[in-house]
């Protein structure tokens, strides 16, 4: 498996974020996460990528220990995140956002370039630059390199900041609510682009309250409610669980 966590507890106080989640994610997967609000979806977001360190359990990718190590770490390991609320830096360029990915992954090479002559490109700006451009028109993006992300629409954002994070080379690509705040046409758009990110290689993790989106593009759903995993497989066989229906849809039964 590309992603295991085992019996992750996260407490806060007296209150049980997570408890006792167990989950495997495998490579090449679109593996949604879903529940209620409060279920503790963004917790484990949060536990996997290293912002916050479990109280209990263990996390590993690939195979390999990464439980309460930090962001920056995991993130070289090839695991990197977006947030439900969008953190670009806004009075940047599309393209400079994107670049700093890109500079933060590859840190021994974007530290050779202070040593260039000031009026010369290096192989590595070039590079950067170039990578940049080809994940902007992954992501929809064509043309709008120089524009400031705070002049984004919020779906372009949203967009934005996935390219800025795939742009650290990821095998595994953490996506939290990535469609909030889009209308239908914009839903479609990003369904089809988590579509092409797996179809690059890229395994994707995703928490998300669109539930067409959710059973539209998922190879596995996992459900928690209350901190705890209630139920977990393919869309279809979630879809019908009743355990899913009461917790998560709140009726017995779907249309």
């Amino acid at each position: 498996m590309l992603l295991e966590l085992r019996g992750v507890t996260k407490n806060f106080g007296g209150y049980a974020a997570l408890a006792d989640v167990s989950l495997s994610v495998a490579p090449g997967a679109i593996h949604a996460v879903i529940g209620p609000n409060g279920a503790g979806k963004t917790t484990l977001f949060n536990v996997v990528s290293g912002v916050l360190a479990p109280s209990a359990g263990t996390v590993h990718l690939e195979g390999r220990p990464v439980t309460g190590r930090r962001p920056d770490y995991i993130c070289r390991m090839g695991l990197v995140r977006t947030f439900q609320g969008v953190r670009l830096f806004p009075s940047m360029s599309a393209l400079e956002n994107v670049q700093t990915g890109h500079f933060g992954h590859a840190r021994g090479e974007a530290l050779s370039t202070w040593a260039r002559l000031p009026w010369r490109e290096s192989a590595f700006d070039r590079r950067s630059r170039e990578r940049a451009r080809e994940l902007l028109d992954l992501v929809g993006l064509k043309g709008r390199y120089h524009v400031r992300a705070s002049d984004l629409a919020l779906a372009d954002q949203r967009r934005l900041e996935i390219a800025r994070a795939l742009a650290t080379g990821p095998k595994l690509l953490l996506l939290d609510e990535p469609v909030a705040g889009m209308n239908p046409v914009e839903v479609n758009e990003a369904a089809a682009l988590i579509r092409r990110i797996r179809d690059s290689g890229i395994t994707v993790l995703l928490t998300e309250h669109h539930m067409s989106l959710v059973m539209k593009i998922s190879d596995v759903i996992t459900v928690l409610n209350y901190g705890r995993k209630i139920a977990e497989g393919e869309p279809r066989v979630v879809r019908g669980d009743p355990q899913v229906l009461e917790a998560y849809l709140g009726r017995t039964e779907v249309n």
